[in-house]
């Protein structure tokens, strides 16, 4: 991992939002971590050295996992000088879009604003594809599933996991969280034709939480287990009780929201 030289210590800095989207499989992640492969803070925090010459810290809204998109994943960075945002914006998407990101909005927020402590919300996607036939456009863009998906029963077994509970069930084992209590605000299937989208909210998700219960929905899909099933995985509080965790490349950071 290549350290780059932080920023020196200035009395006045001026804070940016940023929103960024990017193909999580070129990623080995949202955090910095030792891999060959970048992970997006790294590449965000390389590509403001290249254009600023020092490498101010990125914080981000939310920790995806190697293999998991973002279409509005939401950082904070602090800049020695204020400048229009567009030319931030295009300054960093000359490094950021052969890699695989891009900033796609920059704000001039106040110094209070935290990309992750000041979220009020936290949107995800997932995609299905349900057909038979190899899916060649979007084979790394969603869960391709053969076996025809009982779209009724996901949902009425989603339905139960809605509002605050505890969410041991759906946790992974690495998980770090100081508590499983988590509360969840919207867990809806579409479907038209053969695509079907999963939409999650709450203000914030445990380890693999929504990976967890999507793969969990669709073994209710297939018909292997009753709608009702759903309650019990959740009273057990135990992960060995809820089904596989879903693929990362089906998965999408939507949008995180922020007071006004």
């Amino acid at each position: 991992m290549r350290v780059w030289n932080r920023q020196p210590n200035v009395i006045s800095m001026f804070r940016y939002k940023l929103t960024i989207e990017y193909d999580g499989l070129r990623f080995c992640g949202w955090q910095r971590q030792k891999a060959v492969i970048p992970s997006v803070q790294e590449a965000i925090e390389a590509a403001l050295c290249e254009v600023f010459g020092y490498a101010p810290l990125v914080e981000g809204a939310g920790r995806t996992d190697s293999g998991v998109h973002a279409l509005g994943q939401v950082a904070h960075c602090d800049l020695q000088d204020s400048l229009p945002e567009y030319r931030i914006q295009d300054a960093l998407n000359r490094f950021l879009a052969p890699k695989g990101a891009s900033v796609i909005a920059v704000e001039a927020v106040p110094s209070d604003f935290h990309a992750r402590f000041s979220a009020t919300s936290r949107s995800y996607v997932y995609k299905i594809c349900n057909r038979r036939p190899p899916t060649p456009l979007s084979d790394t863009r969603a869960w391709h599933i053969i076996q025809p998906l009982n779209i009724k029963a996901m949902q009425e077994a989603a339905l139960a996991l809605i509002g605050t509970h505890d969410f041991s069930s759906f946790r992974a084992s690495a998980c770090q969280a100081p508590s499983p209590i988590k509360t969840l605000e919207d867990f809806t299937f579409t479907q038209i034709g053969e695509q079907i989208t999963v939409s999650i909210q709450a203000r914030s998700f445990l380890h693999n939480q929504v990976r967890i219960m999507v793969g969990t929905c669709v073994k209710i899909g297939l018909g292997r287990w009753p709608t009702t099933k759903m309650q019990e995985i959740l009273e057990a509080k135990n992960r060995c009780q809820s089904g596989l965790t879903a693929p990362p490349h089906g998965l999408y950071l939507a949008h995180v929201s922020y007071e006004s």
